[in-house]
């Protein structure tokens, strides 16, 4: 689901200068707002869309949110002018608003928290395995052209990336479980098991009695410092996006060659293929160890180097396996990271809590391209862009690093108190 998503929500990027552009007559500016508007439909019903899932299950909306999406995504086949495009690309913002942050609650309700970064970063290949696999696999379908009822490549690309996304959405309806019980392929040992280490954990951190209301979530300075900690490395992923483009093109206007869509997509590729091993290996890492500050730090520091430093790597070759080393720190950050909201969010706190932290990210998607561009056209270079986004992914590092210190003093004075309560009891 998360595949097809991602494919789906960056499907225009692959359209855009493989006929989409020229066909609909769209300029660099009615493009860029095209590719915006979608995160204002996102960004306005997530935190709504996630309530919703809470509320009424996670088969049935997960459900409704792939179809629904799926729906809007195939209309993109016969989008005709620059208002339909803005139209579909809102509508497709309303429509999978919710997606991710639902996944990541879901996920929280059935794998326990010792278990939970491993099944994470196994939710979260699926994010650099679109462009492994999804940039290719987009490449070949534009290469169709007028195969299918004459279609434009671009447009029977949209189709084949669209039409998944209904199908699974109905498997999903009859597939998905909203709670352990409910599930036929565990045993009923499995389902007490399960349910009982769930449950305990709740009691065990006090949420369940104390951090499930939606007021909490947004009152939780906790919630917010997260949110701008994943606002970073949000930021960083996306001008990742942006700048490998811009590496690609100057390639081939230094070699004086030119790459078709589907040697543009393999090379989009590169650097995410380590960057899922890296997430897997650092991610099992989290698992054995449970996951500590410095699974989340470190990454954000190696990130906050690596991507201004890619501007001055001498060679193609070089400059990709910088690029490669930020996509291998910020996927390995990222499935640890979500296994902080759920350890003392719960209920409707949780639903509201991972939604704010998201919404937020995808501000950073929404600006750090129009940040990019602007800064770039002040300056006249990348420089000072890339460096700006070394300090949003350092103030991520610093953010979690101070975050981690606050509760660890909360924590010992919690164990102080109790015992300054007895010596008091003792002394009456």
């Amino acid at each position: 689901m998360f595949f097809i998503n991602y494919l789906d929500r960056t499907a225009i990027g692959f359209a855009a200068p493989n006929g989409m552009n020229t066909d609909l007559a769209l300029s660099a500016a009615q493009f860029g707002f095209a590719s915006g508007v979608f995160f204002i439909g996102y960004i306005i019903l997530e935190v709504p869309s996630n309530l919703a899932l809470h509320r009424f299950g996670a088969r049935r909306w997960l459900a409704r949110i792939m179809v629904s999406w799926g729906i809007v995504a195939l209309l993109f086949t016969w989008v005709q002018n620059f208002e339909q495009l803005v139209a579909l690309r809102f509508l497709l913002g309303v429509a999978e608003a919710g997606f991710f942050p639902g996944a990541i609650l879901f996920l929280s309700m059935w794998v326990p928290a010792a278990y939970r970064s491993r099944i994470l970063m196994l939710f979260y290949l699926a994010q650099p395995l679109t462009t492994v696999i999804g940039a290719p696999l987009a490449g070949a379908l534009i290469q169709q052209h007028g195969v299918f009822f004459g279609l434009e490549g671009w447009r029977f690309m949209y189709l084949g990336v669209a039409i998944p996304a209904i199908v699974v959405g109905v498997i999903a309806w009859f597939y998905l479980k909203d709670k352990p019980t409910e599930a036929k392929w565990l045993t009923r040992d499995e389902q007490s098991w399960l349910t009982t280490a769930l449950d305990a954990e709740k009691v065990e951190t006090g949420a369940a009695a104390k951090h499930t209301s939606v007021k909490f979530a947004f009152k939780s300075g906790r919630v917010w410092v997260l949110s701008l900690v994943y606002f970073g490395f949000i930021y960083g992923l996306y001008a990742l996006a942006f700048f490998l483009p811009t590496i690609i093109k100057g390639f081939q206007d230094a070699a004086g060659t030119k790459f078709d869509v589907f040697q543009t997509g393999l090379i989009t590729a590169i650097p995410y293929v380590p960057a899922a091993i890296a997430m897997y290996f650092w991610s099992r890492d989290a698992s054995k160890r449970g996951v500590k500050t410095w699974h989340i730090a470190i990454p954000a520091v190696v990130g906050a180097v690596t991507i201004p430093l890619a501007l001055y790597a001498g060679s193609p070759a070089a400059t990709i396996a910088v690029i490669g080393l930020t996509a291998m720190s910020i996927f390995a950050a990222l499935p640890n990271f979500w296994t902080l909201p759920t350890r003392f969010l719960t209920g409707a706190a949780a639903a509201a809590g991972v939604a704010l932290i998201n919404t937020i990210g995808n501000i950073a998607g929404f600006s750090a391209p129009y940040i990019t561009g602007a800064v770039h056209d002040w300056t006249g270079g990348y420089q000072v862009p890339m460096i700006l986004v070394g300090v949003f992914m350092l103030l991520s590092a610093v953010l979690v690093v101070s975050l981690a210190r606050r509760d660890a003093k909360l924590r010992a004075t919690a164990a102080v108190a109790p015992q300054t309560d007895a010596v008091e009891e003792n002394a009456r």
